[in-house]
């Protein structure tokens, strides 16, 4: 289980707002948020996922000195399962308990979920893992829930094969 904190600013929201095309003034405009339903500026539904920046064990994030998975079809030298493996990215599910605003100190609580086995239908094992994330405020009250399912596939083992 790995927690971090997590500083809410409203540039990262707007900056985030703009990377998804997202052009609502609640996400930026502090005039016209207030105004709005909202009462002020807010985070788009998936700006939670921004926190994995935060994260100081977070895989994916390049590091001075050290080979990186990348972006590409192959890693760029990483060799071992936590950065990629075949590992694909099946679900991602948001539960909100409030808005995320600016001035929010969000603690991140990663916890493992369940896990599950299927048979492809090419005959291979599908394995299944969901990973839950928790984002409590400074009072301790959970504020997003984020469940993500990843799948690994294994290749059947073929027949006749020592």
């Amino acid at each position: 289980m790995g927690q971090f904190t997590f500083p809410v600013e409203a540039g990262q929201i707007m900056l985030f707002a703009r990377s998804v095309a997202d052009p609502n003034p609640v996400y930026h405009d502090a005039e016209r948020a207030a105004e709005a339903e909202t009462a002020g500026i807010i985070a788009p539904p998936t700006f939670v996922q921004s926190s994995a920046q935060y994260d100081p064990d977070y895989p994916l994030r390049p590091r001075t000195g050290e080979a990186w998975f990348g972006s590409g079809r192959e890693p760029s030298g990483v060799t071992d399962a936590v950065s990629g493996g075949g590992r694909l990215h099946a679900e991602q599910h948001f539960e909100y308990f409030r808005q995320v605003r600016p001035g929010d100190l969000l603690t991140v609580t990663n916890v493992p979920g369940n896990t599950w086995e299927k048979t492809g239908r090419r005959g291979g094992k599908l394995l299944f893992e969901e990973q839950v994330t928790e984002y409590r405020d400074a009072a301790g009250e959970l504020v997003v829930r984020a469940r993500g399912v990843s799948v690994r596939p294994e290749k059947p083992v073929e027949q006749g094969a020592n």
